[in-house]
């Protein structure tokens, strides 16, 4: 009887003993841009307790040993993550966990992400919604105009707080990217080098962003490219662009691969202009981004594309019109032309970037970066047009109903242009960062080789009324030539190191991210230094507000065009465009209608700007002044609302007020009196000067100056379906300045109307849930399967561009308006597997 209750003490003992076997695991928690995540919850899979992340995404947990058993990481707005054990006694292992957003990313934004809400400036993007989208251009762009404005439908560049096109910097998997520069309108452009079927991560900073993006003013768009872990892909088809996507990676998961295949041809959109010919447009390119994973500290990543962009015009003729209204008359003005000739223009770019990472320890971690961007651009026109101006009758009952039936003005021009451009940029970089807890500090080099051929040959001839002009009874002279050649080796130096600091345990903490970086080119030999901050604080309040606020300096080194003067010629001593930036703002989270998660965001920011080199804008062409003879400030107010007006269902509302104005050195003219003491205009009787008076201009508006932009998307689904959807995309921006060539007086004095848009579109989902579906299904390895209808320019408003400026027989000048898209409509079918 005395040997069961030894047994029992025995049997005890061993159970106790083999329950104090335990090991360890540790490490670090990151997004997908390796940025640490704080407070992310680690539970054994099946316990109901565990532990968060500290504040630089660390964590260690006990765990038992000799056993099999999972390790759970959740976080809000992330997908969870599981990763399964067995250890020994006493060992300890080391991993690293990368998190992915979940499906929907608008919980990520709305609820709990502080990391992201910290950022001053930051605009997270789904570029899921790229596809959905109702756009004549889509992608990412397409979204980006949403928060920002836009004011042309075919183009894929924008503007952001008074900065023009040139302003805005492009990463994708830290390569910067480059556009081509010879576009003059947006029908003439492409694809966007952005896939967003490839790309996982999109943030976009609109103001007050770091010290480790380069060195230009407006805006930063910062796109990570997918690390897929299993086989997938996309395909879809529109009458403006059709694409295929395919990703995967091998058994072992230390090779991944995405490839994609875009072509667009925008000849549906293009046969609605005003300007009526044979329109033969084309855009194709092929994507790929490839990592290997060496061993645990070591990976390799691969990025290429090319890119091929053709435009044809066989123009045959044009009609513009225009209401004038003044208080001595009122008018009906049209411009007919008759073309011929044709224009032929062809856009090549490529790179290759390749990049090491590397990981020593677990705090630090090395990038070596290789690339090569070529850009080859031709442009060759010759086309004439004859012209007939004046009054249109637009009475329907009438024979001459359409016509011009009192004529003002007619001529007859030519525009020639043979101009190729060829761009290399040779880049090699280094950047790492290091974790020290509560500091993570990150630093970067960067030597850049860039060589610039350029050859322009283009000149425009006028005839009015019989004679060329500039008139001249000697010699017949061009309206424009321009002759020039350029052959620039350009080597840059730049480099960052910043420090993000938290201050505090709490989570309702102060933030400061303070950083300095440096830039020297060779061509002016310019060494520029520019200090930038950051600081985010969580006030103890029952309400959940971070306070935000950013100060520094932005500069942007002249790269190509703002070199180019009007007359054609460069100006290799164009120095920095310079500009000190403060933004202040909120991030608000807060519950509504029915309980649904809100996120509003407000910021107000200051740019002011020295040594501008003014330029102006036609369509989408930028003509730089090439010096540094101005001064400039933009202002304004920006708000974003983020939440689910219908449940499950993205919706955004963005506001913002600005204004941007320019003050040029010298730039004064001087008005005449007569002997009456009368300023002497077309109409005095007395056109004998006998006095003047000298006015200086001051401050006019710039070209990108716009009071108020507003931005709605909306998504919709019926009650009873959630397979019916419907997506809105609204834009209206107000009036905008265009200038008047050579007028000091009336600089920027011409107004484009309000632009107002909106686009909608219809879809159904053909297939079902792959859950669903029967295994024998010929679909069964399709995810599912949508159909969209969309109708763009809802509101068929005549939206304008820019002005074609026409002199009458009297000397004086009308401006005719240049038209955008009409309403069309677009059909699209999209499928993933």
């Amino acid at each position: 009887m005395r040997i069961i209750p030894l047994l029992i003490l025995s049997l005890l003992f061993l159970t106790a003993t083999a329950q104090k076997k335990t090991a360890f695991v540790s490490g670090k928690v990151m997004d997908e841009n390796e940025k640490p995540l704080q407070h992310v919850s680690v539970v054994i899979l099946g316990k109901s307790t565990g532990m968060v992340t500290d504040d630089s995404g660390h964590f260690k947990i006990k765990v038992p040993a000799d056993k099999a058993f999972a390790l759970v990481f959740s976080f809000s707005g992330y997908k969870d993550v599981q990763k399964n054990f067995y250890l020994s006694n006493n060992e300890e292992e080391t991993t690293v966990i990368q998190m992915e957003l979940g499906r929907k990313t608008l919980d990520a934004v709305v609820v709990t992400d502080d990391n992201q809400r910290r950022e001053t400036g930051l605009a997270k993007i789904n570029p899921e919604n790229a596809l959905t989208l109702p756009s004549t251009i889509g992608g990412v762009e397409g979204l980006i105009k949403i928060l920002v404005g836009s004011n042309n439908e075919l183009s894929s560049q924008y503007s952001v707080r008074g900065g023009n096109y040139d302003e805005n910097l492009i990463y994708i998997n830290d390569f910067e990217i480059f556009r081509p520069y010879l576009v003059r309108s947006g029908q003439q452009e492409g694809l966007s080098f952005i896939n967003p079927e490839m790309a996982k991560n999109v943030n976009f900073y609109n103001g007050g962003f770091q010290a480790k993006y380069g060195d230009k003013m407006s805006s930063v768009l910062d796109i990570q490219y997918k690390k897929p872990k299993t086989f997938g892909g996309t395909a879809y088809i529109s009458l403006l662009e059709q694409g295929l996507s395919l990703e995967g990676a091998n058994k072992k998961q230390n090779v991944t691969y995405l490839l994609g295949i875009r072509n667009k041809s925008n000849k549906n959109l293009l046969s609605s202009q005003e300007t009526v010919g044979s329109y033969i447009p084309s855009s194709s390119d092929i994507q790929a981004f490839i990592t290997y994973k060496a061993s645990e500290k070591l990976q390799f990543e691969f990025l290429g594309n090319y890119s091929v962009t053709k435009f044809t015009l066989f123009p045959q003729s044009a009609q513009k019109t225009t209401s004038v209204f003044s208080p001595f008359f009122t008018a009906n003005l049209g411009l007919d032309i008759d073309f011929e000739g044709k224009e032929q223009d062809g856009y090549k770019t490529s790179l290759l970037g390749l990049s090491m990472v590397y990981n020593p320890t677990r705090k630090l971690k090395l990038k070596w970066m290789l690339s090569r961007f070529e850009d080859k651009e031709n442009e060759n026109f010759d086309i004439a047009g004859s012209y007939l101006f004046g009054d249109r009758d637009f009475d329907n009952t009438s024979s001459t109903f359409g016509q011009i039936i009192n004529p003002l003005g007619a001529g007859y021009y030519q525009n020639y242009a043979r101009n190729s451009l060829d761009i290399t940029v040779y880049n090699a970089a280094l950047k790492g960062s290091l974790d020290k807890g509560k500091h993570f500090i990150q630093f970067g080099n960067s030597i850049e080789q860039t060589n610039i051929t350029d050859k322009l040959r283009e000149w425009e001839y006028q005839d009015s009324a019989g004679y060329s002009l500039p008139y001249n009874s000697a010699n017949l002279n061009m309206y424009k030539f321009l002759n020039s050649t350029a052959d620039l080796s350009i080597q840059k130096f730049s480099g960052y190191v910043q420090d993000n600091i938290r201050l505090g345990n709490a989570s309702k903490d102060v933030t400061l991210q303070a950083g300095v970086r440096y830039n020297y080119n060779s061509l002016n030999k310019e060494f520029l230094i520019s200090p930038r901050m950051q600081l985010s604080f969580k006030p103890q309040w029952k309400k959940d507000v971070v306070l935000k606020f950013a100060a520094g300096i932005y500069d942007q080194p002249p790269f190509y065009r703002e070199l180019r003067k009007y007359d054609g010629t460069l100006n290799t001593a164009v120095k920095a465009q310079k500009s000190y930036q403060v933004v202040a703002g909120m991030d608000y989270n807060f519950k509504g209608l029915e309980d649904r998660p809100f996120r509003l965001t407000t910021e107000a920011y200051y740019k002011g700007l020295t040594d501008v080199d003014v330029y102006d804008i036609d369509n989408v062409k930028i003509r730089y002044a090439g010096n540094n003879n101005a001064k400039a400030y933009a202002t304004g107010v920006e708000a974003r609302l983020f939440g689910e007006l219908v449940k499950d269902a993205e919706s955004w509302l963005s506001i913002g007020f600005m204004r941007t104005k320019e003050d040029l050195d010298n730039d004064y003219y001087y008005q005449y009196k007569n002997a009456a003491g009368e300023i002497i205009t077309s109409h005095s009787t007395n056109q004998t000067p006998v006095d003047s008076v000298k006015n200086n201009v001051g401050y006019v508006r710039r070209p990108t100056d716009r009071l108020i932009t507003v931005g709605l998307y909306l998504e919709d689904y019926l009650p009873t379906n959630k397979n019916f959807k419907v997506h809105l995309n609204m834009l209206y921006g107000s009036n905008m300045s265009y200038n008047i060539p050579n007028s000091v007086k009336y600089r920027n004095a011409l107004i484009i109307d309000p632009y107002i848009r909106i686009d909608i579109g219809f879809s159904a989902q053909l297939l079902s849930e792959k859950s669903e579906r029967r295994s024998h299904s010929p679909f069964k390895d399709f995810e599912n399967i949508w159909a969209s209808f969309e109708v763009f320019n809802l509101i068929d408003r005549p939206n304008t561009i820019s002005y074609q400026l026409i002199k009458d027989f009297a000397n004086n000048i009308y401006s005719i308006p240049n038209r955008l898209t009409p309403r069309l409509v677009n059909f699209k079918l999209v499928a993933r597997f």
